[in-house]
């Protein structure tokens, strides 16, 4: 195949731009904001509501952290419960992509596996529609595949970009894919807005929103993107030939005392970065856009309903502003990376990264619990 097909090349960074609509709206927007209001309210009306006509969750104050949800009849802490669902997500991820990668490579059907996982994410996105706080144990489902859904097609995604592209254009076209993911999780979020805070419609209906935009655009890498461009045949046992490539790669894996070291680097840089991201918002509304306890007592209800309203867009605001920098960053990196090598690039990034994550956990800890 030839490598460094154009068409080909702007298939593939289209791709981000589908996908990334689940890692802003899904991930770090909309929905941990609708998760954490729906099941504190849901929490709220379990405890208070007499039953009486009219009443209205948001006139009662509770601290979020002592909101709970009911998961197949056990009582567990709400926030808890949503790290839980994410975290067994990636662990599925983990066991299956090393399997499914074997069989892909092996069967020449990456194209194929990366299509089933778009479609599985896509889907769930929009049975998030049906999210009934009451009922978390079924509502918790389309959550827990749409984060396998999203992650596993990555998998598969980012597995064309050596046989599409020369080595020495993987930066420039990374950095392409990042800043169209940007962008397009940004357009969707502000339509998303728009249709929530000026039409004011339902939220929900922005999961669905999700999962077609993700699906259909999806499309142009898939009309592009080859299949089995080194002519594999179908044969039996194609479960078991993957596990023989797992072998083959961890025999490959013991012997490389470099990748042996850059595994275990990445495990705990992923790792960090991972949790940081999809943990930001619930932080965020808790610690920083939260109204104090002190301050809340002297309110009225209009005046709590209007500064809850203020935080959220303040919220989401900061959300956007990112994107932004993302979509700029992506490629300032890339240039700085192209002059300096990608080890000292990413020393410096790091290096701006962690003492910026030990400063946020100082934010919300002064007086009246603001920065």
């Amino acid at each position: 195949m030839e490598k460094g097909n154009k068409k080909i090349i702007r298939g593939w960074v289209s791709y981000d731009w589908a996908n990334s609509v689940y890692n802003l709206v899904i991930s770090s927007a909309i929905f941990p904001i609708f998760f954490e209001k729906a099941t504190t309210n849901a929490y709220i009306n379990r405890l208070y509501n007499d039953g009486s006509p009219g009443f209205d969750p948001s006139t009662i104050s509770v601290r979020t952290e002592d909101v709970t949800s009911f998961f197949f009849g056990i009582e567990i802490t709400s926030s808890v419960l949503y790290t839980y669902v994410l975290a067994a997500s990636f662990l599925v991820v983990s066991f299956l992509s090393p399997l499914l990668s074997g069989i892909a490579d092996y069967s020449g059907k990456k194209k194929s596996f990366m299509r089933f996982f778009c479609y599985l994410g896509g889907v769930s996105c929009i049975g998030l529609y049906f999210f009934d706080p009451n009922n978390m144990g079924v509502s918790m489902i389309p959550f827990f595949l749409a984060s396998i859904g999203f992650w596993s097609s990555l998998v598969f995604y980012n597995s064309f970009l050596p046989e599409i592209s020369e080595p020495n254009d993987h930066d420039r076209i990374s950095a392409k894919g990042f800043s169209m993911g940007y962008i397009g999780g940004m357009v969707l979020l502000i339509i998303c807005l728009i249709w929530n805070m000026v039409l004011e419609y339902d939220i929900r209906y922005c999961f669905i929103f999700v999962g077609i935009w993700w699906v259909s655009f999806s499309q142009i890498a898939y009309r592009v993107l080859p299949d089995n461009i080194y002519n594999r045949k179908k044969e039996r046992g194609i479960i078991w030939k993957g596990f023989d490539e797992l072998k083959i790669v961890f025999k490959e894996f013991k012997k490389t005392k470099r990748l042996k070291r850059f595994i275990t680097s990445f495990f705990f840089f992923n790792t960090g970065v991972q949790t940081v991201m999809l943990m930001a918002t619930l932080y965020a509304s808790r610690e920083i856009f939260k109204i104090p306890e002190e301050i809340r007592s002297s309110l009225t209800h209009e005046e709590i309903v209007a500064k809850e309203g203020e935080g959220t867009a303040g919220l989401i605001i900061a959300i956007l502003l990112i994107q932004i920098l993302g979509a700029v960053g992506a490629f300032f990196i890339s240039r700085l990376s192209g002059k300096i090598g990608n080890m000292k690039t990413l020393t410096i990034a790091v290096g701006f990264w962690i003492p910026l994550c030990i400063f946020a956990y100082f934010i919300g800890q002064g007086e009246h619990g603001q920065f």
